[in-house]
């Protein structure tokens, strides 16, 4: 069943790139609903004088490298900040909070980071605080621009402007895509059912990548019966079962991302472990786990065929105006996806720190550091208010390396570019 849909995705991206049409969206149900063609598709073969023609072999040997973040969660401070550093002419300036990490977001073949707030498309008015949040589209502009191909909407923030709001981040995200120079795709957040099973898949170096997102809960809010929107929950076990099977059969590889866990804390919780062992196990290739603006440890999980997935439970925030030190550093992660002889691994795992930096107690002049371009001077003037262990020294090297020491496994562990 997989080689019949890997040949009908691919007899259909080859007719696309004729014809000019959009595939960065197949539906499942239209893969296995099409008559069977009469046209032969070339494929490669081996021939032998003794044997004859050889089946269909493999596909080529390929590799993709792919960068992940974690939460973009936009506060007021966030984007005052974007706000201080724009030109003359301009509302805001949001590059000024993420230059110095651009250039490793814009050198990965793909790059995903879970847009933690809507941006309602200028609908709604702009608001970041009391867990109430609005973007401009002109973050939405830079994330793009920063280089980042997969944007997750599945937060717990999706319906912070009702179904209105909602809407009109979808509206404003398919703008963004049929201006892409290159293929952009938005998950975890859809307009109807049917939207839903559009599966959104990439395509890079001859590998294509399906992408799935869910969220645990909607800070208490739910979409009304009489609305088409579609937001699927990380409880829906039957449907993330169904999905990422049926994405499989379509795709050589499978990221899911998952909104799940507990806030302030490094604990994984039993809850996010099993259902992360179960989504490997139904074909998951790698989980992107988001949420509580903590960075949480990181494992190969081992199916029951031997093969294996890999699991980030949390990258922590990638931005956030925040003020306790746990929440100042999240995970820049970086890994391959191989195919080697038609079976895919995960391989070359490794995470970088992101450190938020802000300057005072007014948490002004906010923006995004490496471990490696972060300083002394920096550690000593970061503008923190509070420490979660109540000493007098609330930000210091020794605090930052303990928190990557317990939370990036060594293996996985990048300090120095």
């Amino acid at each position: 069943m997989k080689k019949k849909a890997a040949a009908f995705l691919a007899a259909i991206l080859l007719t696309c790139s004729v014809c000019g049409c959009d595939m960065t969206k197949i539906s499942q149900e239209a893969a296995y609903s099409q008559p069977a063609s009469t046209e032969t598709i070339p494929v490669e073969t081996n021939f032998s004088a003794e044997t004859g023609f050889a089946p269909e072999s493999v596909p080529q040997d390929t590799s993709v490298h792919l960068l992940a973040v974690g939460d973009n969660l936009v506060q007021k401070r966030v984007y005052e900040s974007a706000q201080k550093h724009a030109a003359d002419g301009e509302e805001y300036n949001f590059n000024y909070c993420y230059k110095n990490v651009e250039d490793r977001i814009a050198a990965a073949d793909l790059a995903f980071i879970n847009q933690e707030t809507i941006i309602a498309n200028d609908e709604y008015e702009i608001s970041g605080a009391n867990l109430n949040f609005n973007s401009p589209t002109q973050l939405g502009d830079e994330v793009v621009d920063l280089g980042f191909d997969v944007i997750c909407m599945s937060n717990n923030h999706a319906l912070d402007k009702g179904t209105g709001g909602l809407s009109a981040t979808l509206d404003y995200w398919d703008r963004k895509i049929s201006e892409a120079e290159t293929p952009l795709q938005v998950i975890g957040a859809y307009r109807d059912e049917e939207d839903m099973f559009e599966y959104r898949i990439s395509e890079v170096n001859g590998m294509t990548i399906g992408w799935l997102a869910y969220t645990e809960h909607l800070n208490g809010y739910s979409i009304p019966s009489d609305s088409d929107l579609q937001l699927p929950l990380t409880d829906d076990t039957d449907l993330i079962e169904k999905q990422i099977k049926e994405l499989k059969e379509l795709t050589d590889a499978v990221v899911v991302s998952a909104h799940w866990g507990t806030e302030d804390t490094h604990v994984v919780n039993e809850n996010v472990k099993r259902l992360a062992e179960d989504m490997i196990e139904w074909g998951a290739d790698v989980i992107i786990g988001t949420h509580p603006h903590t960075l949480h440890t990181m494992e190969y999980i081992t199916r029951s065929d031997g093969t294996q997935g890999f699991v980030f439970y949390s990258l922590g925030n990638f931005i956030s105006a925040q003020t306790d030190s746990f929440n100042m550093i999240g995970g820049m992660a970086e890994f391959e996806l191989k195919r080697t002889n038609g079976e895919i691994t995960v391989e070359g795992v490794q995470v970088t720190p992101v450190i938020t930096h802000y300057d005072d107690g007014s948490l002004s002049n906010l923006r995004v550091y490496s471990y490696d371009q972060y300083t002394d001077e920096l550690v000593n003037d970061h503008g923190l208010p509070y420490s979660p262990w109540g000493t007098a020294k609330v930000w210091s090297w020794d605090v930052i390396n303990e928190i990557v020491e317990e939370n990036i496994p060594e293996e996985f562990r990048k300090l120095t570019e």
